[in-house]
């Protein structure tokens, strides 16, 4: 097992792909686009499973990047230079499976033009995996280094275009407005999670300093991601939201 971030990220990925319809192993082709997919980490592991896949990100290094290492791989990876402002020029309407898009709306001017650009793209009964950063966390983690103007701030700030960027830094969110978030763009949320919900707080030598222990911890995640106490103060957030077939734009 890897660094256990890194462990967690990715079971995040496979989580997306199993609620869109892929089977367990992660096979079963789904149309997948990564919505700031950067150097395509994630991309070429999801095409390594026999998905189709794109990503649109708005860098063209992270583009090359991505390409370069799909190259390496032996799997096919298209990349399409753009972001969800213009996501509409690359991905054709109702054509995807499953959007993924972590660690994308802390930073965008406008989270709901973000997610209702990644709505425009999913086929009826499509599926949006979105992961943020968790403010709880965040308020917790500033409030222990003694920084407690910055964690007033977080406190009431709201996650939308108005967020300033420049002095609060990237958005962070509580759960429910996650979900808010997605229904409010017409998305049934249907699965939420917290992503390293203790990994953050566990020191390094603990985890490398004993056999299995790593295991242990990623066990634990696994069994407490999704119990609302400990989903809602994770690092990270994941919401997976379906389009319902009878939806409408």
């Amino acid at each position: 097992m890897g660094p256990i971030r890194g462990v967690l990220a990715w079971q995040s990925v496979l989580d997306a792909l199993v609620q869109a319809g892929a089977a367990a192993d992660g096979s079963g082709s789904l149309r997948v686009l990564d919505l700031g997919g950067g150097t395509g980490s994630d991309a070429v592991r999801v095409a390594a499973l026999g998905h189709r896949v794109v990503v649109v990100d708005p860098s063209p290094d992270a583009l090359a990047a991505s390409a370069r290492r799909a190259a390496e791989a032996g799997v096919d990876v298209e990349g399409r230079l753009g972001d969800s402002t213009d996501l509409a020029e690359h991905v054709p309407p109702a054509s995807v499976d499953l959007v993924i898009c972590h660690g994308v709306l802390e930073h965008v001017v406008d989270p709901a033009q973000a997610v209702g650009a990644a709505r425009a793209v999913l086929r009826p009964g499509g599926w949006l995996s979105v992961v943020v950063a968790g403010r709880v966390a965040t308020i917790t983690a500033r409030a222990a280094a003694g920084d407690f103007a910055a964690a007033r701030a977080l406190v009431d700030a709201v996650p939308d275009a108005t967020w300033d960027l420049d002095t609060l830094g990237p958005r962070r969110w509580y759960l429910e407005e996650l979900e808010q978030l997605l229904s409010g763009q017409g998305l049934t949320p249907v699965v939420s999670q917290g992503v390293r919900v203790l990994s953050d707080e566990v020191p390094g030598v603990v985890v490398d300093g004993s056999a299995g222990a790593r295991e242990e911890l990623f066990g634990l995640e696994q069994t407490i991601r999704r119990i609302p106490q400990f989903a809602g103060r994770s690092a990270g957030l994941q919401t997976m939201a379906r389009l319902e077939s009878t939806s409408h734009p």
